[in-house]
């Protein structure tokens, strides 16, 4: 490709509602242009990154032995009423109706069309187990779309699903779609880390999330620097410290802490550790009685350590609240504790409440927690001394840098990544509403066992780019670049020996299959380096007449500081070996 064929729009400023580095490179690289609140169009040197992108992910999954197909964006809301996702789905599926009135939705996924398709064709054991996938546009009506494609509203994503006679097969299958997984984002030269994860509002029950690693990601990673031990934090376990309870050694006090009224703040007052507080979170659940009328309304009193998180999705796990939770509201928090957020605890409650303890407060000793009185807390709290057993005891917390790796490797370390592949064993969860059968060998139907198995497409090259960048521009991995190589003549209307020269590497480069763009445009060198440093192509080979009389010409990576001089007649070997390497 040359230049002057190409459309090539660069930018030096990034419009003011770009707001992460790999938004802010791309519309200055002319990759996209935004369309409307989360769409963008993908102009052709963007296109070019996410071409490469899908062909690496294709001859991966065909590899793997999945099959490809296309399902349609738009489809009849029906299929989405069998599984109820019609209506559970919040507003980020975007509903719409044709002339006649009747439903549809833009796809955000396809378990529903998927599994339509292999309810109808596949009858007989003998034909599983099956792996279908498709490329294809996906839409979610995200609240505040940001980030550019890091969170669109339409993006393409690669999505496979597979169908198996038992869940032994879909592991099987899930292992082979998790080998593959690994082979592509080898392939995209992306440091990244596979993950345990939580499916989520997909369903099922092994699940791992592909994290590529970037400080700007909005997800925690945890892992163990001494083992293979990695989990995101919604998944990663606390484990239960080691020991028994310490003895109590102090009084139960009464303590005057006026107008502190976080955990932080009562620690600072008291000249105490934050680790000596217990912070109190009050949830609800609102149980249902016939005709979908209110029912009773039961309180839970969570507790954790001051300086710990609750983590929600772990919460949502526990019994009695894996139907739905929601904080509760000020009315019920005082009804219950006879105070306002801010001084609350377990000890002299109004009402009795379902009382839920993280493991590390389930063993601490002496602690400190509100009084259930404004501006008061109570100081040398005991278990059995004070206050009863509390009903349940569990892991509700997000874990911290510097706990014990629940595989006993050593302690967990927590970095930043940003999720671009995500694989699912989903059981029957949409092979048994919908139906979805095959007769086994003795001829009784029985239903197909699933798998998931997502990468997002559009949203891989803004990862690339938040792991890959200076101060200059995006640095792309040879895999993924747009370009592989690029020629950059210097003055060649001026010189015909640079022109030829550069059309001779050009044509030599083009015969050994290099994917290289010659920059005819003219430019001034440094108008000229400027652009393909903030387009990042990885190889860069700059002829001019004074090196080029020298029978020279100069080579440089995108990372290196400066350029080094090669012999015109090496520089093919040069590339090609860097190529390769």
């Amino acid at each position: 490709m040359k230049a002057s064929q190409f459309l090539i729009t660069t930018l030096k400023e990034a419009p003011s509602d770009a707001e992460i580095v790999s938004h802010k490179l791309m519309i200055r690289a002319g990759m996209i242009k935004k369309l409307g609140a989360g769409i963008y169009s993908y102009l052709p040197m963007g296109l070019r990154v996410i071409r490469k992108v899908e062909a690496i992910v294709r001859e991966e999954m065909n590899r793997a032995g999945a099959v490809e197909l296309t399902m349609p964006v738009v489809q009849p809301a029906e299929l989405w009423q069998e599984t109820g996702r019609f209506e559970s789905n919040g507003p980020e599926l975007l509903r719409i109706k044709d002339r006649h009135e009747r439903d549809y939705i833009v796809q955000p996924t396809s378990e529903e069309v998927i599994t339509d398709i292999a309810r109808q064709e596949f009858r007989s054991y003998k034909q599983l187990p099956k792996n279908l996938y498709q490329i294809q546009t996906k839409f979610r009506d995200e609240r505040r779309p940001r980030f550019g494609l890091m969170r669109s509203r339409e993006f393409t994503m690669k999505d496979a699903y597979s169908f198996d006679r038992d869940l032994a097969g879909a592991k099987t299958s899930y292992r082979i779609m998790s080998d593959a997984y690994r082979r592509i984002f080898d392939r995209f030269g992306l440091r990244y880390r596979a993950v345990a994860a939580d499916s989520g509002a997909i369903g099922g029950d092994v699940s791992e999330e592909f994290q590529v690693i970037a400080a700007t990601g909005e997800d925690a990673i945890v892992f163990c620097p001494n083992s293979q031990y990695a989990a995101n934090m919604e998944k990663a376990e606390a484990l239960a410290p080691a020991g028994p309870r310490p003895e109590a050694t102090q009084t139960m006090t009464k303590t005057a802490t006026p107008g502190k009224s976080t955990c932080a703040e009562v620690a600072e007052l008291l000249g105490l550790p934050l680790a000596r507080t217990v912070k109190s979170l009050v949830l609800a659940t609102d149980q249902l009685i016939e005709r979908g009328e209110p029912g009773k309304t039961q309180v839970w009193l969570l507790l954790l350590r001051g300086d710990h998180d609750m983590n929600e999705i772990k919460v949502g796990k526990l019994s009695g609240l894996d139907a739905g939770y929601r904080f509760a509201t000020l009315p019920e928090i005082e009804d219950h504790f006879g105070c306002q957020p801010g001084y609350l605890g377990p000890v002299g409650l109004k009402k009795p409440v379902k009382l839920v303890v993280d493991r590390e407060v389930a063993v601490m000793g002496d602690w400190i927690c509100g009084a259930n009185e404004s501006g008061y807390h109570i100081t040398g709290v005991n278990w059995g001394r004070d206050l009863g057993e509390p009903d349940v005891v569990a892991d509700i917390r997000n874990v911290v840098a510097g706990d014990a790796s629940p595989d006993g490797q050593g302690l967990l370390a927590v970095e930043r990544g940003i999720e671009v592949g995500h694989v699912f064993v989903l059981g029957t969860k949409y092979s048994k509403p919908m139906n979805a059968t095959f007769l086994d060998v003795n001829g009784k139907p029985q239903f197909m066992e699933m798998g998931c198995y997502g990468i997002g497409i559009t949203r891989l090259p803004a990862a690339a780019i938040e792991q890959n960048h200076d101060e200059r521009g995006i640095i792309w991995p040879d895999a993924i670049a747009p370009f592989t190589v690029v020629l950059c003549p210097i003055g060649p209307d001026r010189s015909p020996d640079v022109k030829a020269a550069a059309e001779r590497l050009y044509a030599d480069l083009l015969v050994a299959g290099v994917d290289v763009i010659l920059d005819d445009r003219g430019e001034r060198p440094g108008a000229m380096f400027a652009d393909w440093e903030l387009i990042g192509v990885p190889h860069r080979v700059t002829i001019g007449e004074r090196t080029l009389k020298e029978g020279q010409v100069e080579y440089q990576h995108r990372r290196d500081a400066q350029a080094s001089k090669v012999p015109v007649e090496d520089v093919l070997a040069l590339l090609r070996s860097k190529l390769v390497a």
